[in-house]
């Protein structure tokens, strides 16, 4: 992974992003990596590691209007080079939008439902590796996403995590992001950082 990045990588970065075309998808495909369906709980459909290369050519993309090779390299020179780690979880039969809660104090009531909370994802225990090392993020989010039918109804169906680390942390050859649900088997990723740019 290069950090920092020099001059050269700045600008190949920008140009890469400015393709508008399927160039940057095609390049960023190595950057993500998707996860079977498990049998129970949540799905831990993808999650990527985006270097600050990766990260600028992003950037590069979403900026058409007047926007040079010379800016780019004025905008990276005024920021700290981080790692972005997204994960995108959704939600399943096993792990809904609804959770069963008892109506009743004695056993055997009937069973009601109550929705699962926007936030869900606060239960999930995330761990960012280094070799054996455990990072702590700049910073973290977590958003959530909902399904909608043609009635105009919506019902959460996922979220998507975002963890923000220095860039210079990662100081060995691979990355390990380990994701535990509260419920279903934990999900461990490696990413060859001699791989990523």
């Amino acid at each position: 992974m290069d950090t920092p990045l020099s001059e050269e990588a700045v600008r190949d970065a920008y140009f890469l992003g400015q393709h508008h075309d399927q160039t940057l998808n095609v390049f960023l495909a190595k950057y993500l990596k998707s996860l079977p369906m498990p049998k129970t709980g949540p799905d831990i459909a993808s999650i990527s590691f985006l270097t600050p290369f990766a990260l600028l050519a992003q950037e590069s993309s979403q900026r058409t209007m007047n926007y040079s090779a010379q800016q780019a390299e004025q905008d990276h020179r005024n920021q700290q080079e981080i790692v972005r780690i997204v994960i995108q979880i959704q939600l399943t039969q096993t792990y809904g939008a609804l959770i069963p809660t008892p109506t009743g104090s004695r056993s055997g009531s009937p069973i009601g439902f109550a929705k699962r909370p926007d936030d869900f994802w606060k239960d999930f225990e995330i761990q960012v590796l280094d070799k054996d090392r455990s990072l702590v993020a700049l910073n973290s989010s977590g958003d959530p996403f909902y399904s909608c039918d043609s009635d105009g109804g919506c019902a959460l169906s996922g979220a998507t995590l975002q963890f923000e680390f220095l860039a210079s942390a990662f100081k060995s050859d691979s990355a390990t992001i380990q994701v535990t649900p509260p419920e279903g088997d934990p999900v461990s990723v490696d990413f060859d950082l001699t791989g990523l740019r």
